[in-house]
């Protein structure tokens, strides 16, 4: 019997869509399902959820729910992680200390100082799994969903080299469906690379019946002045390649936008936009909890239980995932994660080497790369410097503030998160 650890089951508007994908496979429908989560509620809701998927898909898997999340890796095979350490609070304070200082963030989660802070009060915890999963299912593959990616992708292959790991995200697959729609073409029909980092990753190549697309898309953008509105069309027109996350992302990562107020009012740029989002979700969660019919994808779309029913039964898949930069990218550093295409089947997982990027690309890159190395830095060696180096390094932040605001903001911070953050990191 396969066995399915999800950490951070509370997460139930995510959890539904992951059950129903998994269960869509007739292979995985006596896997055993291990729900954890810290929030008593909250556990029990998603036990509830995933009771009702497995009915509606007439599946009889075994379902365990416990607080204990030594009880819950012990044996696993596949852990799929999910948490948020601090939860919708913590993420306000990340929007509403930069705001007093006048920077503007959108969603927050990735690179910028709300990514650093949140990756900053996350890492204790993967520590924390990442040495349970060790001792208790130590041939394992963790399935990362946990944000800021790239920067935990990186943190557990410093801290935890032999353990499995891939991030997942799905933002590659929904901008490629996106594109197919503007142009016009099947998403089935298309083929596509790319590669760059979580969330500033770039489509090199997409094709339809062997044509290249990017001259339909170029057609499309002329046409129409509200596509040339959005952030990453804004960007794809001058970089020559389009970017794999959604225009909230986007602006956040480069200096380029946030500062000016004609820019938010040009390209519609939604400051503030993942509280509305977690606020939502926060409404949905209450919701199902009191009984609201759930509704999902019929579709896997999510790569995890794609990549478990490969492994679960050698069927090949090609998907994208987040790993440590061993070859893959050259003209990025080395060691912190990258986004790239990989190959999965019933031996694993095998990373594609994608060679060097654009120049242009790389060099977008570059900065994204240094807010995570150096805060993954100050993680492992418990230097606050690096926390205030990190930020000055961010473009968004370094393009808005002055490096005394910086440190103050950073100070207002570790203030605020307290004991969430590193002992060492909390001066």
């Amino acid at each position: 019997m396969t066995t399915i650890v999800f950490l951070g089951a509370g997460s139930v508007v995510f959890t539904r869509q992951l059950l129903t994908d998994i269960l869509g496979f007739p292979e995985l429908t006596g896997a055993h399902l291990v729900l954890h989560d810290i929030d008593p509620e909250r556990l029990a809701t998603a036990g509830s959820v995933a009771t009702r998927i497995a009915e509606a898909h007439g599946a009889r898997p075994k379902i365990t729910a416990t607080l204990d999340r030594r009880a819950a890796l012990d044996g696993a095979d596949f852990v799929i992680n999910a948490i948020q350490v601090g939860g919708y609070p913590a993420t306000r304070t990340d929007f509403d200390v930069p705001a007093r200082f006048g920077l503007r963030q959108t969603i927050g989660d990735t690179i910028g100082i709300g990514g650093i802070f949140r990756g900053l009060r996350t890492f204790p915890v993967l520590a924390a799994i990442a040495a349970d999963m060790a001792e208790l299912c130590p041939d394992a593959w963790l399935l990362n969903y946990t944000n800021p990616m790239a920067m935990n992708v990186t943190y557990l292959s410093r801290v935890a080299p032999r353990l499995n790991v891939l991030g997942l995200c799905h933002s590659v697959h929904w901008t490629v469906h996106g594109l197919c729609e503007i142009v016009g073409v099947p998403f089935e029909e298309v083929e596509f690379d790319s590669a760059g980092v979580n969330h500033q990753a770039w489509i090199l190549s997409w094709q339809h019946r062997g044509a290249d697309l990017y001259p339909a898309l170029d057609a499309a953008i002329a046409a129409d002045e509200q596509l040339r509105r959005r952030v990453r069309v804004d960007m794809y027109r001058r970089l020559g390649y389009y970017p794999t996350e959604t225009s909230e992302h986007s602006a956040e990562y480069v200096p380029w936008y946030l500062y000016h107020d004609e820019e938010i009012e040009r390209l519609r740029i939604p400051v503030g936009e993942y509280l509305r989002v977690s606020q939502d979700n926060l409404a949905e969660y209450a919701a199902i909890r009191d009984g609201a019919p759930i509704t999902a994808d019929s579709d896997a779309v999510e790569y995890a239980p794609q990549i478990i029913h490969s492994m679960v039964t050698g069927t090949p898949r090609r998907i994208v995932a987040n790993v440590p930069n061993v070859g893959l990218i050259g003209n990025l550093p080395a060691g912190f994660a990258v986004e790239v295409p990989t190959l999965v089947d019933a031996a694993g997982a095998r990373p594609q080497p994608m060679g060097h990027l654009p120049p242009q690309l790389a060099a977008v890159n570059r900065p994204y790369v240094s807010v995570g190395e150096l805060t993954v830095e100050a993680a492992l060696t418990g230097d606050p410097r690096l926390v205030r180096h990190a930020a000055m390094a961010d473009p968004n932040t370094a393009a808005t503030l002055t490096v005394d605001a910086i440190e103050r903001m950073c100070d207002a911070l570790t203030e605020a998160h307290g004991d969430l953050l590193p002992e060492g990191l909390r001066r």
